[in-house]
């Protein structure tokens, strides 16, 4: 006769990060397969790890890391959650920084600066949640209900959730005039 032991997926998790781009990855890799361990759907999982990338750059961008470490010498920290209804969050906390987390209107060519409007075109919500000690946690909701067959977003809007201003939009912003010293 054999035992059938039933596995229960962990439906959160924590990790530490280190203060830059090294741990990045490992937390990606970890999160996705513990998603698709608890069934959620592949878009959603998809949207999840591409808003944890996003969190964690910006908090080892602009955020110190937490406790007394120097930048660059200590950690961020990483969580993420499925609740009973199905509700995935993802947060990130780090030890604070000079500025608060805001949506930026980078220009056309900048290299940068996108990163909480991608989150925002992405996520049913988020926002941003200070302690006494002075670390920032940046929360996301991912989905509502990450069992759904529909959950997620569809890639194919994407680029009109995350578009850059017209460049009708911006009259000093003239390209005509950049080309006539080449008469």
């Amino acid at each position: 006769m054999a035992l059938v032991v039933a596995q229960e997926v962990p439906t959160s998790s924590s990790m530490a990060v280190p203060h830059g781009p090294a741990g990045v990855g490992k937390a990606r890799h970890r999160m996705r397969d513990q998603l698709r361990m608890g069934g959620v759907a592949e878009s959603v999982i998809d949207d999840a790890v591409l808003i944890l990338s996003e969190l964690l750059s910006n908090a080892c961008k602009h955020g110190r890391p937490l406790g007394d470490a120097l930048a660059g010498d200590g950690d961020v920290r990483a969580a993420w959650r499925v609740d009973a209804s199905g509700r995935l969050t993802v947060e990130v906390t780090d030890g604070g920084g000079p500025t608060r987390p805001a949506p930026a209107t980078p220009s056309v060519t900048a290299h940068g600066g996108r990163g909480l409007n991608i989150i925002t075109a992405l996520a049913d919500d988020w926002g941003v949640r200070d302690d006494a000690r002075g670390e920032v946690t940046v929360w996301v909701v991912v989905h509502d209900d990450v069992h759904d067959r529909a959950a997620g977003h569809r890639r194919d809007d994407f680029a009109m959730r995350v578009a850059a201003p017209s460049v009708a939009a911006m009259p000093e912003l003239d390209f005509a005039d950049a080309f006539e010293d080449l008469d």
